[in-house]
């Protein structure tokens, strides 16, 4: 670990999910247009590691806290057992390849990869008790994300395991009016890390009220009620927590969850006009927090429509970016490559570089693999603020360093496939290929047991 300064010290670091060893475009995320787009597409597991690889090796080169949030094992056979699948694996595999192809994708989904989904945190500097509170999302809007709370909730204890340091609570109640999408939804601001800040939480829909403008064609999959729910359960200060509506239209354009129309970190929002309802009376109430509790004003960094149309946002993912804090005291945009690819994207971002603000730097990584199946640089990482003394509690081996960099290219190379068709997803194969290459994961990240195979 890194040498530690006063206890106060306080950094967020950001555990990045990585693409498993069954990364395939199924096509299974309705209201995500680029996973729409993409299924059926031939998936390249072992390049979509190498990418997620790639960008965390950046974050980490540039004096960045990066650590490694392992993916799950799959296919998931308690759900198919409890769907009235019996007999052998390989059995099971034979009969969904010939029956069900879509089911099989969806229990072989690497969704997890997408680590901003995982939950919701909460440092100490804005809890009553002083913990850092989690709440693994139950996403239950859609069946393959819905099977990842047991695993997630699993490896977020053995990570974060110092009870005294850090609350884990169940996920929401299986319920769409608790509907939770975990830390997509959700932006902390504050002047520093350590210090106490403003929790923005962003919902579409509040499903306890009726004929509340939903949107048309997608669904709303963060609720009120969840987020409120989370909120209490993190015990915030209502005065120092501001609740968003997302705008339906952009729902129903494609944008699944906020961080692909906005994004914030420390004093900075950077997002569309568009985002919101009431957008407005949300900035003000922001800005009033802000200053009153952190004694800072909240830089905006708005693009309107004239500048970046809505559809353009989402295509490029723009807002997708990882907007974090350089040693230096700047801000820096971790965006896709393919904003630099676009002329008109590619303008607003040189146009937001030459402005007074804190964003002083662009760099473009590419995650294609990732994007295909709709999740930027912002969709793979968890934010979680960690003082000096949290960090030292924190199960180390997960921590990138240049030789664990190296052990996990030299590992994905190995073990995953360079080409993946859902057809070969009832190859009995791939499920020894997988569980062997998990195996050898828990042992590079001195994990121990946490895959239900590896359990005597």
């Amino acid at each position: 670990m890194t040498d530690f300064q006063r206890p106060d010290t306080a950094y967020e670091v950001n555990f990045d999910g990585i693409a498993g060893p069954t990364h395939n475009y199924g096509g299974l995320a309705y209201g995500n247009t680029a996973s729409m787009k993409s299924g059926a597409s031939v998936s390249n597991p072992q390049e979509a590691l190498l990418q997620c690889l790639k960008k965390m090796d950046l974050l980490a080169s540039l004096g960045l806290k990066q650590a490694v949030f392992p993916p799950q094992n799959r296919p998931d056979f308690h759900m198919l057992h409890r769907l009235g699948y019996s007999g052998s694996e390989r059995k099971i595999l034979e009969d969904l390849a010939e029956n069900d192809l879509r089911l099989l994708a969806g229990c072989y989904s690497s969704s997890n990869m997408w680590a901003a989904n995982a939950a919701t945190v909460s440092p100490r500097a804005d809890t009553s008790d002083g913990r850092t509170h989690f709440t693994p999302a139950n996403l239950i809007n859609l069946f393959h994300r819905s099977l990842e709370p047991p695993f997630t909730i699993r490896i977020l204890r053995r990570i974060f395991n110092d009870e005294s340091k850090f609350t884990h609570h169940m996920p929401l109640p299986e319920s769409l009016n608790y509907s939770d999408e975990g830390a997509a939804n959700h932006t902390r601001f504050c002047p520093s890390y350590g210090s106490t800040g403003i929790e923005f939480f962003v919902y579409g829909s509040k499903n306890f009220e009726e004929g509340d403008g939903r949107p048309l064609t997608f669904p709303a999959r963060q609720t009120f009620e969840a987020s409120d729910a989370v909120a209490r359960l993190h015990k915030l200060d209502p005065d120092k927590t501001v609740f968003a509506r997302q705008n339906p239209e952009v729902i129903d354009a494609g944008v699944f969850h906020n961080d692909v129309i906005s994004v914030g970190n420390r004093n900075v929002l950077f997002f569309h006009s568009q985002a919101f309802c009431d957008s407005d009376s949300v900035l003000s109430e922001l800005k009033r927090k802000f200053a009153q509790h952190c004694q800072d004003d909240l830089i905006l960094i708005e693009v309107s429509p004239e500048h970046l149309s809505l559809a353009e946002a989402v295509e490029s993912y723009l807002f997708n970016s990882q907007l974090v804090s350089m040693p230096d005291g700047t801000a820096c945009l971790i965006a896709p490559a393919e904003c630099q690819e676009n002329m008109r994207v590619k303008e607003v971002l040189d146009f937001i570089i030459s402005q007074d603000n804190p964003v002083e730097s662009v760099l473009f990584v590419d995650v294609r693999e990732s994007m295909k199946n709709g999740g930027g640089p912002a969709c793979l990482r968890l934010r979680v603020v960690l003082t000096d003394e949290e960090l030292y509690q924190t199960h180390q081996g997960i921590f990138l360093s240049k030789q664990l960099y190296k052990e996990l290219v030299e590992w994905g190379k190995r073990h995953y496939r360079d080409r993946l068709r859902l057809e070969d997803l009832g190859d009995p194969q791939l499920l020894y290929e997988s569980r062997y290459a998990l195996d050898s994961l828990t042992q590079v990240l001195g994990l121990g047991s946490i895959y239900d195979f590896q359990q005597p």
